[in-house]
């Protein structure tokens, strides 16, 4: 199981989970949806309290991540299989990214 942290424009914005089997959950903090100001971190992610589920990587993350040429150097660079995009992203997608989702791995088990 890993953990990554979700931020939007640097505010903790809830938490992406992968377990064991490759499924993945994202819940919000519940810091983010009490605060009126904070935006949904997308269109397929209104805030709720209620998780959301995917037997996949949800588009969101995994469309932040590296392809073709670039993707096989991060992968050679980092020595994280290419098909492993959670892996790729938590390298990196902590920092310099196109929009405004920011992901760090807290806990990998």
């Amino acid at each position: 199981m890993r953990k990554a942290a979700i931020y939007n424009n640097g505010i903790l914005a809830g938490f992406l989970i992968e377990s064991d089997a490759r499924t993945y959950t994202f819940t919000y903090a519940e810091s983010y949806l009490t605060n009126p100001e904070n935006p949904a971190i997308g269109v397929h992610f209104p805030k709720t309290h209620t998780p959301f589920h995917s037997a996949h990587l949800f588009p969101l993350f995994s469309n932040m991540a590296a392809e073709g040429a670039n993707l096989a150097i991060q992968s050679y660079h980092y020595r994280i299989d290419e098909r492993d995009i959670l892996g790729l992203l938590g390298v990196t997608a902590g920092t310099d990214t196109i929009g405004s989702i920011t992901l760090r791995i807290t806990e990998t088990t």
